[in-house]
């Protein structure tokens, strides 16, 4: 299996970024970060599995979503030692690329300008993943949700994950449980102070942007519910907010379409299921900035074209590639009351949009 796998990684006609979703440059940068973690010494019984071959059990498998039973007749390994392996290998690429979301808890956060939304860096949305569960006292198998929320830039990286909170919770529940709630509520995520909004007297708070599954506050906005005439405000104010979180849309989309560990619901058990989804966030935003790889993962047509009004004129080829079913889906909108101050801040933003 060595040999055979020496010889894809060296083939030129793109046979290797097919079977392990990135370059051989980014491959071999992986392994010679990994390898210190995840090497085993020859036994007198056995020779030790090849590093480069557990990585790339560990890549196809994150890339294919493929049984361990597939994988070994692929690469010639028992299923009970690739069940092994797995982990062993997410968790060593945890640790060698924890530094790719960034610590936004000593890090500054700074405003942007992306389509009309000037105090707003991030978008947020939440997801859950369905988990295919093994009840041992019924010998058969039940859904599970988990649930995960996570910052995205207008790079399509992830900045913040929070991963493996219950799906059970009500869908608020899963934000205020978050500790992406506890840090926003506390202000270690540092957010900027309040100022005038670019050409306006207008005073408003940094934002993240959001969708109809969080509730509204100072921090978080999210869209007027319901339908409003064209050109109305709240319709200007909708179709802003929308164009600007179509961003987060496109980069879950990306991490399912690639990773396709996530096309179905995941048979594995609850805290491996939290691992592979970080190591999966993780690898998304080490290839993102990659340049030997960022158009082998992201080639050109893959994320949505929209027009001026945010309206979406090309969809995204991810959007066939997952139009299927897909164990990543969004969480329901749920009505709530929200502060008086938050509905300050929303109109605030609603003002200055039909005022520039």
């Amino acid at each position: 299996m060595e040999n055979m796998f020496t010889e894809l990684l060296h083939e030129p006609c793109g046979e290797f970024e097919n079977f392990c979703r990135m370059s051989s440059t980014d491959f071999q940068y992986l392994l010679t970060r990994v390898s210190p973690f995840i090497f085993k010494n020859d036994t007198q019984l056995r020779e030790a599995i090849p590093v480069k071959v557990r990585l790339a059990i560990t890549l196809r498998f994150l890339a294919t979503g493929d049984s361990y039973r597939s994988l070994h007749f692929l690469f010639k390994v028992s299923s009970q030692i690739i069940s092994r392996i797995v982990p062993e290998v997410c968790d060593a690429l945890n640790n060698i690329l924890k530094d790719e979301i960034k610590n936004m808890l000593k890090e500054k956060i700074r405003g942007e300008s992306q389509r009309g939304f000037l105090r707003a860096k991030v978008k947020v949305d939440e997801l859950t993943i369905d988990l295919c569960m093994k009840d041992e006292k019924r010998m058969n198998y039940y859904l599970f949700l988990q649930a995960h929320n996570a910052l995205v830039d207008s790079n399509f990286c992830f900045t913040f994950a929070d991963i493996g909170s219950q799906g059970r919770i009500s869908d608020g529940g899963v934000l205020r449980n978050s500790l992406l709630w506890q840090e926003m509520c506390s202000n270690e995520l540092q957010l900027p102070e309040p100022c005038p909004l670019p050409g306006s007297n207008i005073e408003a708070p940094f934002v993240v942007l959001a969708d109809g599954a969080f509730a509204l506050s100072a921090h978080i906005l999210k869209p007027y519910p319901g339908s409003h005439e064209l050109g109305s405000p709240k319709r200007i104010f909708n179709q802003r907010l929308s164009s600007t979180r179509v961003v987060v849309e496109n980069a879950f989309g990306i991490l399912s379409s690639v990773f396709r560990i996530f096309r179905k619901p995941i048979a594995l058990e609850v805290n491996k299921v939290s691992l592979i989804t970080m190591t999966c966030v993780r690898l998304h935003n080490f290839l993102r900035r990659s340049k030997t790889c960022k158009q082998i993962y992201t080639p050109t047509g893959t994320v949505d074209i929209l027009d001026d009004d945010g309206s979406i004129i090309r969809p995204g080829s991810w959007r066939q590639e997952i139009s299927g079913t897909c164990a990543i889906r969004s969480l329901e909108n749920v009505a709530r009351r929200p502060s008086l101050h938050a509905t300050e801040v929303r109109e605030k933003f609603k003002s200055y949009f039909c005022n520039m």
